[in-house]
């Protein structure tokens, strides 16, 4: 039997979970936030813990933009730094992207947002 990643939640994670739920209560809708923290404890964070690969390589879609291809450059810079171990996922749900990396067999939340919300703020990402 495989032994089962360790699933890892940033700083940056748990802020952007703290956004979601602002977020989901100016659209009125509190219960989608609540769902979501049950399908991340329920679903999400134990198939992470069996298959850390499960979601699809974030660098899989080429870089549309300069900007984008910038962005890509530091990224895979900063991965590279952590080890030949190491690769940049994101997991698609019908409500959410969830950014993760897996690093020497841990995965790391690193950032969530909601569909309707704009972006990944790269420069605040910690562990």
């Amino acid at each position: 039997m495989k032994a089962r990643a360790a699933v890892k939640v940033t700083t940056a994670f748990e802020q952007k979970l703290i956004e979601i739920e602002a977020f989901l209560a100016e659209a009125g809708n509190t219960k989608a936030f609540d769902d979501l923290l049950a399908d991340l404890a329920d679903t999400i964070i134990p198939n992470l813990e069996q298959f850390p690969a499960m979601g699809r390589t974030f660098f899989g879609r080429p870089a549309e933009s300069v900007e984008s291809a910038i962005g890509v450059d530091r990224l895979t810079d900063a991965l590279n730094a952590l080890g030949q171990a190491s690769e940049l996922r994101e997991i698609v749900t019908a409500q959410y992207v969830i950014l993760y990396a897996v690093v020497a067999g841990t995965v790391f939340l690193l950032a969530v947002r909601h569909h309707r919300q704009l972006s990944f703020n790269f420069p605040s990402m910690n562990r």
